[in-house]
């Protein structure tokens, strides 16, 4: 694993309180709960980490592990960024605001990450699948996510 890529999600959109987002990841969400579930109705898909607004950080796959978080995908050239990359979940809508715990829980993950793995870049799911994704959006704060990063080496898709 050597790319982070960033998401961003709320169940129904834009509610941040709740486990929809847990239930997703963990193919038990009741589909009838809501009506926006039906939309999605039957998705499987699954992140490493969610990334709370508070900060809280929740795991749902081993880093070891491939999950299925960009779909068709591509990073430098590289398709299928599934099959080497680490999916982060930031709780929120695309295009919005996040919170401060929420770039500092990321940059903690971060860094652990790349002391483990061989981790060279981070990316928005909309780098990685321009045209089909715009997820975390243009108000993910990226200068702040440097500036947070010791490592400085770090290649940034935006």
């Amino acid at each position: 694993m050597d790319l982070v890529v960033v998401h961003s999600i709320s169940l129904p959109p834009g509610r941040y309180v709740g486990d929809a987002v847990e239930r997703l990841f963990t193919n038990r969400l009741d589909w009838n709960a809501h009506p926006y579930f039906g939309t999605i109705r039957g998705i499987r898909v699954s992140a490493h980490f969610l990334i709370r607004r508070e900060g809280a950080l929740v795991q749902f796959v081993s880093c070891d592990e491939r999950a299925w978080h960009a779909g068709p995908s591509s990073w430098q050239g590289r398709p299928d960024c599934n099959d080497f990359s680490i999916g982060v979940e930031f709780e929120g809508l695309e295009g919005a605001a996040f919170d401060e715990p929420q770039y500092v829980a990321l940059a903690a993950l971060v860094e652990a990450l790349g002391r483990r793995y061989p981790i060279g870049a981070v990316a928005g799911h909309q780098h990685v699948a321009p045209g089909r994704k715009g997820d975390p959006g243009n108000a993910f704060d990226w200068p702040g996510l440097r500036q947070r990063l010791v490592r400085s080496t770090l290649e940034f898709a935006a």
